[in-house]
């Protein structure tokens, strides 16, 4: 296993990185045209606010097949993502045009992934050295690719990414609609109300300790000091848990999608 493989799959591809699941969703989103294209999708059977457990499902699949597929199950998986995506477009009374084949769209959403996957590292407090850094960004590209994104579109170095990353964040805003979704989803209201009750406010907490401020800004929320000191150590607490944790259960669910996608593609039966 080369040091590129380690550090994807003993700390990336981990249950921990799914604390951050909530703020990324809300990073994506905060580019007006990827927040409509989830209020206003038609394909309901990816709704996550419907479809909870089976969205989780599929992304933890794609993030798994995509970093650490073959060849032949990065196509598979491109072609099951687009796919997905054919019903997914504006419409006449839609406020902002998308269309969900729109690499440029979709280069923002793998571009999301890819810096919620650099703050999964900081949780860890991992600090691969710059030869790995590299490896990681490279094989990150596969994020975008398998999201209809042409591979040359993927900027070419991490300068680059950051270039571009300051550029399309100057471009962000969220409406009022988007805005509402994306705190009901911090504060899990759609699940049942007794977990959400438990769960809601410290998932809220994490996720905003999680987002640059610029992000909690654009939903009109933050987080005390203290309040915020209270996550990152919980945070903290968490990472020091999953490297105590044998690798085998470190590395669930995102195993168990892993293996559930490749007998599903096996099968021939759909990803999603």
């Amino acid at each position: 296993m080369t040091a590129l493989d380690d550090l994807v799959e003993r700390r990336l591809l981990t249950g921990l990185a799914l604390v951050g699941a909530g703020a990324n969703v809300v990073m994506q989103l905060s580019l007006a045209p990827v927040g409509r294209a989830v209020l206003e999708s038609r394909v309901e059977s990816g709704a996550l606010t419907r479809h909870p457990v089976k969205r989780t499902r599929t992304t933890l699949s794609y993030l798994a097949l995509a970093m650490c597929g073959t060849e032949d199950e990065r196509a598979w998986l491109a072609r099951e993502v687009s796919r997905q995506h054919r019903g997914v477009r504006s419409g006449e009374t839609s406020p902002v045009a998308y269309d969900a084949f729109d690499p440029a769209l979709q280069l923002w959403v793998a571009a999301c992934l890819y810096r919620g996957g650099l703050d999964v590292l900081a949780l860890y407090g991992e600090a691969p050295d710059e030869t790995t850094l590299d490896a990681l960004y490279e094989r990150s590209a596969r994020l975008a690719t398998a999201l209809q994104v042409p591979p040359g579109a993927w900027p070419a170095t991490r300068a680059d990414f950051d270039a571009y990353w300051d550029a399309r964040r100057a471009e962000l805003s969220v409406d009022e609609p988007t805005r509402r979704y994306l705190v009901d989803l911090l504060t899990l209201g759609f699940v049942p109300r007794p977990l959400a009750r438990l769960l809601g406010p410290w998932h809220a907490r994490v996720s905003l300790a999680l987002l640059d401020p610029p992000f909690r800004a654009l939903l009109g929320l933050d987080l005390g000091a203290a309040e915020e000191a209270r996550a990152r150590r919980q945070l903290a607490g968490l990472a020091r848990l999953y490297r105590r944790l044998p690798a085998s259960l470190a590395r669930v669910p995102f195993s168990w999608a892993l293996a559930d996608a490749r007998a599903r593609r096996v099968r021939g039966r759909a990803l999603t």
